[in-house]
C-alpha cells in the first residue's frame, strides 16, 4: 500500500477577540488561505476538499454550502463529514490511499459564540423518551462517568484538578489556544460544581475557530514539503448509543479503535513507543481514563501517572501539549485539531509547547456521551 502523508496545517487562533467579528466563512477561508500560502499552492491545484461541519452547531442545514467556496470547494469533489472532523480526516486519507486523488485537503470549523450552549445542543443526542427528559446530555452524561470511576477507583478531586492545571498551563505555550491560565489545583476545586463531582474548570466549554489539513500521496508529500509527517495507522470504533447499556469505565470502542490503530503502525508497547499524545477530553476524568485504554497504564493506574507527572510536557509521555480540549473546544473542529497539533510536533513547529525528539505521535477524538465513539490516529516521522 502506498503512503500518505499530512504535508501541512493550519488553523485559527481559537478564541475572543480573534473570533468575534470573523463569520464561519471568514474563518474557513482564513485557514485555508494560509494552508495553500504555506505549500505553494492555488485552489486550481485542488483536486477534493473534504469539509466536517454540523447543521446542529452552525444552525442551519446543509452547513456546508454556506462556507463551500470559502474552502476552495468549488467545482471540486467536495464532500461533508458531519459532527466529528477526526472522521473528515479518515475520508480524506481513503481518498488519498484510493488512488484517485494525489492530495486532499479536510478542513473544519465550529464558531460555539453563536450557538446554544454545549449541554443545550447535545442534549438533541440523548433518546427522546427515556434519557432526554432526565436532562443527559454530554456534561450530565461526563458527571456520572467521573463519579462512578470514583466510586470504583477511589480517584480523589486534586488528581483530577491537576489534569486541568497541566493543560490550562500548557495552553499559556500555544497562541492558538482559547483558554490559558496559570492554575492551582485549589482553583480548579473552587471553581464550583458543574456536574458531580465535576468543576467548572474541569470541563471543555466551547471555542470557536478552524482548521485545515492538507494530505497527499508520497511522490506528492515529497514535491510539496521536506518534513512530511506519515500517517502510519488509524482505526474508529463505535460503543452502545445508550448509556444504561454499557460500562462508562470500559471504553471498549476506544480499546479497539486503539488496537486497530496499534497494529497498522507496529506499536506494540504504547507508553514506550509513543513519544507525544493529543487527546481528546471533555472532562478531566476523561483524560485519565483514556489514559488507561490507550496502554499507557493499567486500569485505575491514571491518577499515578497524572501525579507523577509522566504527561507533563517535560514527563515521559507528554499529553495534551496544546492545552487539549479543555483548552480549545470548537466543537465539531477539535479532533481535526488533535492531528493538526501532533503533526506539528513531528515537524518541529510546535513552538514552545514542542516536545523535543518527538518521532511518533498519538491523535485521538472522541464524540457521544461519556465517550461513545473514538478515533486513534498514529503519526511518525
Amino acid at each position: 500500500m502506498s503512503r500518505v502523508a499530512i504535508v501541512d496545517v493550519a488553523q485559527s487562533k481559537h478564541g475572543a477577540p480573534h473570533t468575534r467579528n470573523l463569520t464561519v466563512r471568514e474563518l474557513v477561508y482564513s485557514v485555508v488561505k494560509e494552508l495553500l500560502e504555506k505549500v505553494g499552492l492555488t485552489t486550481k491545484d485542488l483536486e477534493t476538499v473534504v469539509t466536517s461541519s454540523s447543521d446542529f452547531w452552525q444552525g442551519m442545514g446543509c452547513s456546508n454550502v454556506f462556507y463551500f467556496d470559502a474552502a476552495g470547494a468549488y467545482l471540486k469533489d467536495s464532500p461533508k463529514v458531519e459532527e466529528d472532523s477526526a472522521l473528515g480526516f479518515a475520508y480524506a486519507l481513503m481518498r488519498v490511499l484510493s488512488g484517485h486523488f494525489d492530495k486532499a485537503i479536510v478542513v473544519s470549523v465550529t464558531k460555539c459564540s453563536e450557538t446554544p450552549t454545549i449541554s443545550d445542543i447535545t442534549s438533541f443526542n440523548a433518546d427522546p423518551f427515556y434519557q432526554r427528559p432526565v436532562g443527559i446530555e454530554e456534561v450530565t452524561a461526563a458527571g456520572l462517568q467521573a463519579q462512578q470511576y470514583t466510586s470504583r477507583y477511589g480517584l480523589n478531586d486534586e488528581l483530577r484538578a491537576k489534569v486541568a492545571v497541566k493543560n490550562y498551563g500548557n495552553a499559556i505555550r500555544n497562541p492558538y489556544a482559547h483558554r490559558r491560565m496559570a492554575l492551582t489545583v485549589d482553583d480548579v476545586l473552587n471553581s464550583g460544581i458543574l456536574a458531580y463531582p465535576l468543576r467548572r474548570l474541569e470541563v471543555a466549554h466551547g471555542s470557536d475557530g478552524a482548521v485545515a489539513v492538507l494530505l497527499a500521496s508520497e511522490e506528492k508529500a515529497k514535491e510539496l514539503t521536506d518534513t512530511p509527517v506519515w500517517v502510519k495507522g488509524i482505526g474508529w470504533s463505535v460503543d452502545h448509543y445508550m448509556l444504561g447499556d454499557r460500562d462508562l469505565l470500559d471504553a471498549a470502542a476506544l480499546r479497539t479503535a486503539a488496537v486497530k490503530a496499534y497494529k497498522m503502525a507496529g506499536i506494540t508497547h504504547p507508553r514506550k513507543q509513543v513519544d507525544v499524545a493529543e487527546l481528546c477530553e471533555t472532562s478531566t476524568l476523561q483524560e485519565l481514563l483514556w489514559y488507561e485504554h490507550l496502554g499507557f497504564c493499567g486500569k485505575g493506574e491514571a491518577g499515578k501517572l497524572i501525579a507523577e507527572g509522566v504527561t507533563e510536557l517535560s514527563g515521559e509521555l507528554p499529553v495534551n501539549p496544546s492545552g487539549g480540549v479543555l483548552a480549545t473546544n470548537p466543537y465539531v473542529a477539535r479532533g481535526l485539531i488533535r492531528i493538526a497539533e501532533a503533526a506539528l510536533q513531528l515537524k518541529g513547529e510546535a513552538g514552545r509547547r514542542q516536545v523535543e525528539g518527538a518521532e511518533v505521535a498519538l491523535a485521538h477524538s472522541t464524540h457521544g456521551f461519556a465517550g461513545t465513539h473514538h478515533t486513534v490516529v498514529i503519526l511518525g516521522r
